[in-house]
């Protein structure tokens, strides 16, 4: 396993953050990421050239890996990036125990590798298209079935050990977001290729922690990268005026921001020692691990939010206790989609795309609110929430519970009831829905949901529970006939989300599987476009296609209420961020002891 630490430097942790995760990892190796949680942990292992200030909102992009912020020239299409001196890979077998600097050519491989057809990686779509030459190099290896890594190519030339320069095809001044996501964090091409088969095993990256003991789906615990530079946490509180979609009232911001800075002011990077993290997929342990001390910081579930909370505050018996409460409103959608290319609720027939209607207008989305997220989340209608370029308050769904029109539509359909009750389709066989959820009682709780929706318009319900990282492959693989998923925001602008749909990544993001040559045109077009209302007046129309077509309905979006621990330091949700672990302290002596 690339980057474990020794035993005895694992021994005896000066300082460790006891962390949960609602879900299981899916490996790390950032090129076949998609998922929140493995990107907060990848946060922390390796280093994009870019990410956000810790501290200022709206976000705002910092250098990360780079010495500076890229020099950008020729109208958006021409980046130079310099890289910083003395950032080393952590210590792994493959570098015979010598110091391994990264540089301008590790950036290079790191972005050709998602272009290459074998990893198939859900985040290509943020360089695909853009630079001169790569989208040529990953054709001829889907011709060859070999992506060359020595050729050199126009967009991505190396100037100098620390310095690259990028050549984009057109104008994209949101390109520094791109190069900001975890899943850019830069990697060693001897290390992808010495371990080749199994790189999620072996993360060797220039990050402030590495991967110690690792118990798949169950236990992930990160250590000090010894090798990591000196760095000094050095964020200023930068807030111009209110957010709200973010939640930041600039006076209570500003406060919150001066206890951080005066908790974490010229502290180095990173202060803890050792991260333990439990996959804990039931809210209900989670939760009580908290109470009891055992975990340092807890995003809370809806569930739980009535114990917690009166209104938006925290009650008073845990505000005696010291527990802080840092609550935003997530620039994210969950949103229900369904399998295009399934052979029952797939296909753009007439039939077909009033079946997917009608269930989407089963789905009574208040009570999803009220009931399993206890108020913890409002209305959205829109692919692109609020706080995101793009996004459109205005917009009206045609796809808002309406169970009595969903059943006329399928009267209408030929959709039949049987001699049990049930429909079935217009040539007579059998219908059910298949629903795929992981294993917690939240999802137990989103499968008697669903079975209600499906029973108001006398279809079978069916489950199908998988474990989060088989859910994932089976999306990529186009088997999940319908889930209920979730995005939030990698960067705030509205190509982040609207991308989901676009044909070219079936097989990468895009989980409906959906392919439809108008919807692809229209969104091709916004990609060389500036924010504008011209982009956004398509955007809409992109939107209104997902419903007539019955490919996806949005749901909702999410209120983030994450409490932590009286000796935990530092911490600021960021709307944005992954994870923010390298940037907090503990004060040992508020702990209690064990």
């Amino acid at each position: 396993m690339g980057c474990v630490a020794s035993l005895a430097y694992a021994a005896t942790p000066e300082k460790v953050l006891h962390l949960e995760l609602s879900a299981a990892e899916t490996g790390f190796d950032p090129v076949a990421t998609s998922d929140l949680n493995t990107a907060a942990i990848e946060q922390q292992l390796f280093e994009a050239l870019l990410t956000y200030d810790y501290l200022a909102r709206p976000v705002r992009l910092i250098p990360r890996l780079a010495a500076t912020m890229p020099v950008v020239t020729d109208q958006g299409k021409t980046w130079v990036f310099t890289l910083k001196k003395g950032a080393y890979f952590c210590p792994d077998p493959v570098f015979k125990g010598q110091l391994r600097e990264a540089t301008a050519q590790d950036v290079v491989y790191t972005i050709m590798r998602f272009m290459d057809p074998k990893n198939r990686s859900p985040y290509k779509f943020l360089v695909d298209g853009k630079i001169i030459g790569l989208d040529e190099l990953g054709d001829e290896a889907r011709k060859s079935g070999r992506f060359n890594y020595d050729a050199s190519i126009a967009g991505l030339e190396v100037l100098d050990r620390y310095t690259l320069k990028i050549r984009l095809k057109t104008t994209d001044y949101n390109f520094s977001h791109a190069m900001a996501q975890p899943m850019y964090g830069v990697v060693a091409r001897e290390v992808i290729e010495a371990y080749a088969g199994d790189t999620a095993s072996h993360p060797v990256g220039t990050g402030p922690y590495r991967l110690g003991r690792w118990i798949r789906s169950s236990l992930i615990e990160l250590e000090k990268n010894p090798n990591f530079r000196h760095e000094l946490w050095d964020f200023g509180a930068t807030h111009s005026g209110s957010d709200p979609a973010l939640g930041s009232d600039p006076k209570i911001a500003n406060s919150e921001d001066a206890r951080v800075i005066a908790q974490m002011k010229g502290k180095t990077i990173p202060q803890i020692d050792r991260i333990d993290i439990q996959v804990i997929e039931e809210s209900q342990s989670a939760w009580l691990s908290f109470g009891k001390g055992e975990l340092d910081m807890i995003g809370l579930a809806g569930q739980f939010s009535p114990m917690a909370l009166t209104g938006d505050r925290l009650k008073p018996a845990l505000v005696q206790r010291g527990i802080r409460l840092d609550r935003l409103i997530d620039p994210s959608i969950a949103y229900y989609f369904i399998n295009q290319q399934d052979p029952v609720l797939g296909g753009m027939s007439r039939e077909r795309i009033a079946l997917r209607r009608a269930i989407f207008m089963a789905q009574n989305d208040e009570e999803m609110i009220r009931v399993i997220y206890k108020g913890q989340a409002f209305r959205n209608a829109y692919p692109i929430p609020d706080g995101v370029e793009g996004s459109d308050p205005n917009y009206r769904s045609v796809l808002n519970y309406n169970p009595r029109e969903a059943n006329h539509l399928l009267d209408q359909m030929g959709y039949a009831k049987g001699p049990d009750g049930y429909r079935r389709l217009p040539d007579g066989k059998p219908l059910s829905v298949r629903y795929t959820t992981s294993l917690s009682s939240q999802d137990r709780e989103l499968d008697e949901m669903m079975k209600k929706s499906l029973d108001r318009l006398s279809i079978h319900f069916e489950s199908e529970k998988l474990k989060f990282p088989e859910i994932i492959k089976a999306e990529r693989q186009c088997r999940v006939q319908m889930r209920l998923s979730g995005w939030i925001a990698d960067y705030p602008d509205g190509d982040n989300f609207m991308q989901l749909w676009y044909g070219p990544h079936i097989h990468e993001n895009n989980g409906s599987c959906y392919q439809d040559p108008v919807w692809d045109r229209l969104y091709e077009k916004t990609l060389t476009m500036p924010a504008s209302l011209q982009r956004d007046k398509i955007y809409r129309q992109l939107a209104r296609l997902l419903e007539l077509n019955g490919v996806t309905k949005v749901s909702t979006s999410h209120i983030r209420n994450v409490l932590s621990q009286p000796w935990l330091l530092g911490y600021k949700a960021h709307p944005i961020l992954p994870s923010v672990w390298s940037y907090l302290d503990i004060d040992d002596t508020q702990r209690p002891k064990p």
